[in-house]
Parts: structure tokens; sequence; C-alpha cells
């Protein structure tokens, strides 16, 4: 006890000032590493004007964008480009957004409930309803496909369709204040008579001129010195027209994962297996359902439309014959006749659907169809009667009528609709039992018969092995060990005869590089390297990379390095323009200005104060302006000209009334008026409002990998 008592008395003060660091520790350790702490990592992946944009919210945009963007390619799945494109899109979307918000609120532009039910239910389609409401047999917008979806969103229970019809609200919604604001900003367009009247008097005349022409080629590049100083002062003085966005450029070699010859032949003694199997096999179509990795379509294809590798050697095959192997891309393929016929390559035929809505109701179905039936073999029109009677969403605003030709496709249950067009006669009405109802069918064209054929294609894809990846791997890593900085990489790469490649203006939140697809690794690793850093060995899909950062553009105004061959061209030829002028001095006469530069005296008609084009010079505005400067006139000669391709000096010879057609005022005010808001409508938001704009983009940071 006395041992406790002596650390009380001596260490009481030490002990109560640690308890109270640790309490103070404890109380700020949620102020700089907690959720809301100054120190905590960001989830912002972008602000405009003050507004973030999480990213959780920007990966549902993406989300939602991909949906939509399947949706309208018919499921199919998106690219890498395409994906690339639809995160932009997503990106800009929220900028629009928010931006054109901040002008709407200004203004005190708003969107009501009623318009936005007026926008769904008018019979006039809206814009964005035709944009997502379209029947893709005919391309025309379908009214019914609008209850579909409403009622497929009910039955949803995931939520995601509702999600997309908010989408929907949200997109008609900005549509309707875009419009309003739109409208305000075309009301301010106003061509003005004056102006008109300028621009007549302006085309009333041309001139005939005569000139002296000194090219700037008359001076060889190589007499003409230029500084680093001179460049830099030339794109200081042209800002504007050297803005360049934030990119990097990298040069990089591939290590291919190539199947090997033992993987070919490892793929090949697989297939002779399975081929042995299909030969036998009395269900040739499900056994390469199974086991094939190229699709099996039960259609029979003319011979027009097939398209594959050996088409000639197939095609010609008796029935239960087998062709092969050959190679279709990275596969291995055995093809085997299945049948043969004669058919159409394109068929035209028209049906009308009938739905029975219960199993009762199919009788009632079937002698509507016959009825139907009857009428259309007695002259009836089937278009008429299928804008009337046809349940096809497909095809009943368009009389029901179907185009088929190659691989083209009806949905599952119209299969014996498209047998039966394919088989029939040109003009036969049939009635066929459906998996849905009833189709009253008439042929209307069959085009081009000819053979026919039905091929199960058996096909094994050849793979690289573990072997032969590796193999790669272990020689990407080879390289890359043995070469860490740019002088040794370029160096490797040229005694070795390595195929070295160049991905120029790689910007941040690319994915995709030409060439190695996606490369979002790759990418991201540049924005992190400094010029001359050599990467590790990345893996893509099918190759190894080793890349080497060339070049680290920053967005603002161009580096002289990035653009010094435009520089140059234009400042060497300024300097040429004043060597010329000099040697030119003021010259009295175009006789004068020939003689001090050993240069012909020739004649342009036809110049016009409206266009910067001028006959025989080509593009030369300030050529087309000085004719028409009344300083000079026709009574003497100009001042030397820097012009596009050399100085001139011209003379004015005579001006020469136009006749112009005559042209009234209101329609030409409307013309341009008209071209003017199409104008404003393409560049008032990339080019003043999201400039005008505080926007900052820090995507790149949140995705690293692809």
């Amino acid at each position: 006890m006395s041992v406790i008592q002596k650390i009380r008395d001596k260490y009481a003060v030490v002990i109560i000032v640690l308890i109270c660091v640790a309490i103070v520790s404890f109380l700020l350790q949620d102020v700089f590493f907690g959720r809301n702490s100054m120190f905590s990592q960001s989830n912002t992946v972008g602000k405009v004007n003050g507004t973030e944009l999480s990213l959780a919210d920007y990966q549902q945009r993406i989300e939602n964008a991909q949906r939509m963007a399947q949706q309208n390619m018919g499921g199919l799945n998106l690219s890498d480009e395409q994906n690339q494109q639809v995160r932009e899109e997503a990106w800009n979307g929220f900028l629009q957004e928010q931006i054109m918000k901040g002008q709407f609120e200004e203004l005190g532009i708003e969107v009501t409930e009623a318009e936005l039910i007026d926008a769904v239910n008018s019979k006039t389609p809206h814009p964005v309803m035709m944009r997502y409401f379209i029947n893709p047999e005919t391309g025309q917008f379908d009214r019914s496909l609008i209850d579909r979806v409403r009622e497929n969103a009910r039955q949803d229970q995931t939520g995601q369709m509702a999600t997309q019809l908010a989408m929907l609200d949200r997109e008609i919604e900005q549509y309707q204040a875009n419009n309003k604001y739109i409208t305000l900003i075309n009301q301010a367009i106003n061509y003005p008579k004056w102006m008109a009247d300028m621009q007549l008097a302006d085309n009333a005349k041309n001139a005939n001129i005569g000139y002296v022409h000194v090219p700037y080629v008359t001076i060889a590049d190589s007499t003409v010195k230029v500084t680093d100083a001179e460049l830099n002062q030339y794109i200081q003085d042209h800002k504007a027209a050297f803005q360049v966005p934030e990119s990097r450029r990298i040069e990089y070699i591939t290590f291919d994962v190539v199947p090997s010859a033992s993987d070919s032949a490892a793929a090949l003694a697989e297939l002779e297996k399975l081929k042995a199997e299909l030969d036998t096999t009395p269900d040739a179509a499900n056994f390469t359902k199974l086991n094939s990795e190229l699709a099996f379509s039960d259609a029979f294809i003319s011979r027009n439309a097939i398209q594959v590798p050996e088409k000639d050697s197939i095609i010609d095959l008796p029935v239960g014959a087998m062709y092969g192997p050959y190679r279709d891309a990275n596969s291995i393929v055995y093809a085997k006749m299945l049948a043969r016929r004669t058919q159409a390559d394109t068929v035209k035929f028209s049906h009308i659907l009938l739905v029975p809505q219960s199993p009762a109701a199919d009788t009632v179905a079937k002698k509507q169809a016959d009825s139907l039936a009857g009428v259309i073999r007695a002259g009836g029109d089937i278009a008429a009667l299928a804008a009337q009677f046809s349940q096809d969403p497909y095809s009943n605003k368009t009389g029901g009528e179907y185009t088929l030709s190659g691989f083209a496709q009806l949905p599952n249950e119209f299969a014996p609709v498209k047998e039966a067009a394919y088989l029939g006669t040109t003009g036969e009405v049939k009635v066929i039992k459906l998996p849905i109802g009833y189709s009253v069918m008439k042929i209307t064209a069959q085009i081009n018969p000819g053979p026919a054929v039905k091929v199960a294609y058996l096909a094994k894809r050849v793979d690289a092995s573990t072997t032969t990846s590796t193999e790669a791997l272990a020689a990407a890593n080879e390289f890359a060990g043995k070469n860490r900085d740019q002088k040794t990489f370029d160096k490797t790469i040229q005694e070795k005869g390595l195929n070295k490649r160049l991905a120029n203006n790689i910007r941040p939140m690319d994915f995709v590089i030409q060439g190695l697809g996606n490369a979002r690794e790759v990418i991201a690793w540049a924005y992190e390297a400094d010029p001359g850093d050599v990467s590790p060995v990345f893996s893509l899909e099918d190759k190894f990379v080793i890349a080497v950062l060339t070049g680290a553009r920053e967005e603002g105004t161009a580096a002289l390095a990035d653009v010094r061959p435009q520089v140059e061209a234009e400042v060497r030829k300024n300097k040429k323009a004043e060597q010329i002028i000099a040697k030119m001095k003021e010259p009295a006469t175009l006789e004068a200005a020939a003689a001090a530069t050993n240069q012909p005296v020739l004649t342009a008609e036809g110049v016009s104060f409206g266009s910067p084009f001028v006959a025989a010079l080509g593009p030369e505005p300030r050529i087309a302006g000085a004719a028409f400067n009344k300083a000079w006139g026709t009574a003497k000669a100009s001042a030397p000209i820097q012009g596009t391709s050399g100085v001139y000096v011209i003379k004015v010879n005579n001006y020469v009334d136009v006749q112009q057609p005559a042209t009234d005022y209101k329609t030409q005010r409307d013309a341009v008026e008209r071209d003017t808001r199409q104008m404003v409508d393409q560049l008032l938001f990339p080019l003043i409002l999201k400039k005008k704009s505080d926007v900052k983009d820090d995507r790149a940071k949140f995705f690293r990998a692809n």
C-alpha cells in the first residue's frame, strides 16, 4: 500500500496531465479523422458554382445513362468507347443542370406540374418523349409504349424503372426550362434594316485591281533566325489562340499475349473430339448450341446474305456434310450443312395480331381471325384493318407491314409468321396460331428467290495458355527491370527493333487509349508520373504494357515545346514580312514596288468586300478590305500589306457595279436571325456559360483502375 501511496504523491500531476491529453486526443480524433473531419477523404468528384457532385451520385448518373444507352441499342453491351462517352455525358449533364439552374433562378424561370403532365399526354409528341418511345420496327413515335413502361414500372420491385421515369421527368423539366431560357435569348436577336442596307451597299461593287505580290517563300527559312524569347512573346501576345486542356503524352511498347502453335494445337484437339460427336449426333442444332462458341441460328440464310470465311466452300456442301477446320478470327471452326431450300432474299408481308385476353376467349379470337382473312381474300385493305384491329405494338401504326432480309429478326412469338412469309407464295393469306394468339398475314412480296442454307458452326476459341501468358509477362518484366529511364528505354527499343507507339492528348478522365483499349491504370499512372519516368508492367486484356511519360501539359496557355512548329512558322512569317516591307519602303506606284522586289505587276478582277477569297490569290481578307479603302481609292497604290501568303502592294484600277438580285428585307432578316439563333443554340452553353462558371473536376482521383 505504501508503494501505491508514493506513486500517488510523486506522480499525481503527471498522471493528471496524461489523462487530460488522452481526453483531448479523443475529442480531437473526430475533428481530424472522423467522418466530417478536416482530414477525412472527400467523396466529391466535382463542383460547379459551389454545388458539389458526390461519387455516389456521379456513379448513379453513369449507371442510369448506361441503362438508357443499352435500351436504345436493343440490350447490346456498350463498348469501351461508348462507356467513356456515357461517363462524359453524365458529367456534362450535371454541369448543365447546375449552370442552367443558376440562370433559371436568376431569371425566375419555372416549369409547372401541369406542363410536365401536358408534355407526357399531349396529342403532339413532346421532343423528349419522341426520343425514348420509338417503335423499333417503324422508327415512329409509339404512344402505346408509354403505357407499357408505366405498367412495367408499377410491377418492378427493384425500383429501377421508377428511377428512370423520374429521370425522364427531370429531362422534360430541363428541356422546358431551357426552351423558355433560349426563347428569352432569341428575343434579343435582331437584324436591323440599317445593317441590311450597309451590307447591300458593301456588295454593290467589285474592284478590279493590279498588284505586286512578294511570296514569303522567296526568303529561305534558314536565313530567318528566331529565338525562344520571340516565340514565347508571340504566345503571350496571342494567348487566346493557345489555350489548351490538361493532357499527357506517353510512348509505350506491348508484349502481346498471342496464342502459340501449341495453344492452337490444343484447341484443335478439343474441337476434333467435339467434331466426332457432331458427326453422329441426330440433333446437330442443339449440339452446337451447347458446345459451340458461335451462336446457332435456326434461320435459312440466302447465298447473298451469308458472310463467313470460306463461304464459297460452305454454301455448296451437301446436306449432312461438314467443312473444316478453318480459322474465323481467333476461333477454329467446323461448318455442317443442316438443310437447304429455295427462298427469297427479301420478303414483305402485312399481318393483324389478335391476342385473346383469356383462354376462354381463344375461340372468339380464332373466329375473328378467320373472318378478317375472308375479308382480305375478298379484296379488303389489310393495312386499314391492321390499323383498326391489330394488337401488334411493333406494326399497328404502319398497316401491319414488315420487311425482312438477311439476318433480320422478329420477336420469338412471331417466328411462325416469319416462316410462313418465306415458304408461302406472294398474295397468299393465312391464319397462323401463335403462342400469344392469332396472326392474319398476307405475303405482299418475295424478292430475288434463290438457294438458302441452314448451317451449324462448331467453333472453339483459341486462347493463350497460362504458359504463353507467363512467357510474355516474363519478357515484359525483364524489359521493365533493365530500362528504368527514358534514354535506356529508347535505346533498347532501337537495338532490339521493337515497335514503339505513341499516345498523345490523353485527358484526365480518359479510359481508352487507341490501340490499347481500356487502359485506365496506364492513364492514372501517367498523371502521377514525372516526364521521363518509365512505368511498371501493366496487364491489359491480351497484352502487357510498359510506358514512358514523354509530355505533361497543364491546362492554360500552351508551353512553347507543345506548339513550337506552329509558332515558329508565324514568327518567321512576320520577320519575313518585315524584311520585304523594308525592301519595298513606300512605293509610290506598282511599278516601283515591282522594281524594288523583282516581281511582276499582276491583275485580279471581281474582288468583293463581302468575300475574303480573291480569285487567283486564295483567301486574302486584308487584300479584299484594302481594295475598298477610301484613303487609296483608284488614285494611288496602297502601302505594303502583310497578307496570308506574302506581302502585297495593290492599286484599284476601277470599280464595277454588281447586279444584285432583289432582296426582300423581311425574308433576309428572317434568314439571318434564324442562322444566328442556331449558332446561339450551339455555342451559348459550351463557349459562354460554361466558361463563365467556376468548374472543378476531380473525377480522375476516384477512378484509378478500369
